[in-house]
């Protein structure tokens, strides 16, 4: 058994990486803050962090040259965490200020909020509940230990939209519309919501998450 994995905190100037690396930290993981290609490419597990824009984080991966690394990681089925905008360029195009080719390593486009009820703000700062969007879907997920309606935290005007049905894992409401929040493909994951964030409900997302890559990397 594994019991020191080796996760990676991409830095691709665009992450709120100490925050994430200090909820690791409850857990004893030291994550590798990297953007070497040959360590991500090593590493049992992969946190892709992103605050910002879709386009500035696109350009991020693009002048690290580590577009081609995240397909080759998506392709292993490694498990992937992406977080807010990390989540967002999972995506095969975003829409915020023009239109943005991203990893397309999950099928959707990443849109803007539409208006609200109540005129209510765009972005949504703060937090809020998710629920499945299958109801026995959160079993065997990273999202198995915590209950429907648990509330964590959001910093977003755009939300993802997933082409297959099957690709969103949570959908949360916010001004009376309901959006996608959390999306899963295989041992990929995206969370537009904030873990490091989120409490104690976001450390048990975080905890699941190393559990998946330590039963990944003893299967392999």
């Amino acid at each position: 058994m594994i019991e020191n994995p080796q996760i990676v905190l991409i830095d691709y100037g665009i992450g709120n990486l100490y925050s994430i690396s200090r909820a690791f930290a409850n857990f004893d993981i030291d994550v590798i803050i990297t953007r070497d290609p040959k360590i991500i490419l090593d590493a049992d597990g992969i946190i892709l962090p992103g605050v910002g824009a879709f386009a500035t984080a696109m350009k991020g991966l693009e002048e690290h040259n580590l577009f081609g690394i995240l397909k080759q990681v998506a392709r292993a089925n490694k498990p992937m965490l992406g977080i807010c905008v990390g989540a967002q360029v999972l995506m095969t195009e975003g829409y915020e200020f023009g239109v943005y080719k991203g990893l397309d390593i999950i099928s959707g486009k990443v849109i803007k909020f539409p208006q609200l009820d109540n005129n209510e703000k765009i972005p949504q700062i703060g937090w809020n509940t998710m629920y499945p969007k299958f109801e026995k879907y959160w079993g065997n997920t990273i999202f198995e230990t915590i209950n429907a309606n648990d509330q964590v935290y959001f910093v977003h005007s755009y939300f993802l939209q997933p082409q297959n049905q099957e690709n969103i894992l949570a959908l949360t409401t916010y001004g009376g519309f309901k959006f996608c929040s959390a999306i899963k493909k295989d041992n990929i994951y995206g969370c537009q919501f904030h873990p490091e964030k989120s409490g104690k409900v976001g450390l048990k997302i975080i905890e699941s998450f190393i559990s998946l890559i330590l039963k990944n990397a003893i299967n392999l």
